[in-house]
């Protein structure tokens, strides 16, 4: 008799289990309903977010007055006159750089300052002042790192050179 209270127990706690199963499963399976739900509508209101951004046009442009306009072509200008110099003086051409940048530096000069620059720099919009002082900043960065490729050349030229000088001398001694 306590045998069977005992199996009979035991088998209730297994239909309490297994019911606690099934209703665990169908919770899960209506979590899984739910989030399908949501995540159609979500798809369904990031759809319709692509399109309105893809409606939109940004654009993103310097407001400048005629005068503006005018010194931003005159400074591009003298840039570029400067820039195709180059291969005929590339020391003065370096030297004319240094001067422009240093009109556009707010700090202490290392060389020349080319006023005439300046003041067209400064009849340009704050925007423009940035850029074209970033892009002799480039320049400048960019014939450095020629100068340094070249020495680099020179030496290991030097080099190679040398080397040929002293075989072809102890072949002939």
């Amino acid at each position: 008799m306590a045998q069977a209270k005992i199996n009979a127990k035991a088998n209730e706690g297994r239909f309490c289990r297994s019911s606690s199963m099934a209703d665990r499963s169908s919770r899960l399976l209506e979590s899984l309903d739910q989030l399908e739900l949501e995540r159609e509508e979500l798809n369904l209101t990031a759809n319709r977010l692509m399109g309105r951004t893809l409606t939109v046009e940004v654009s993103v442009e310097t407001i400048r007055n005629p005068q503006q306009q005018e010194s931003l072509k005159h400074a591009t200008r003298i840039i570029d006159e400067v820039v195709n110099k180059f291969l005929d003086d590339l020391g003065n051409a370096k030297s004319h750089l240094m001067s422009l940048y240093s009109a556009c530096s707010s700090e202490v000069p290392h060389g020349p300052v080319d006023q005439k620059f300046q003041s067209i720099v400064i009849g340009c919009a704050l925007e423009d002042q940035k850029k074209i002082k970033r892009r002799l900043e480039t320049l400048l960065r960019n014939i450095e790192n020629s100068d340094k490729a070249i020495k680099l050349l020179e030496h290991s030229k030097g080099a190679g050179t040398k080397t040929l000088q002293q075989n072809a001398e102890s072949k002939f001694n």
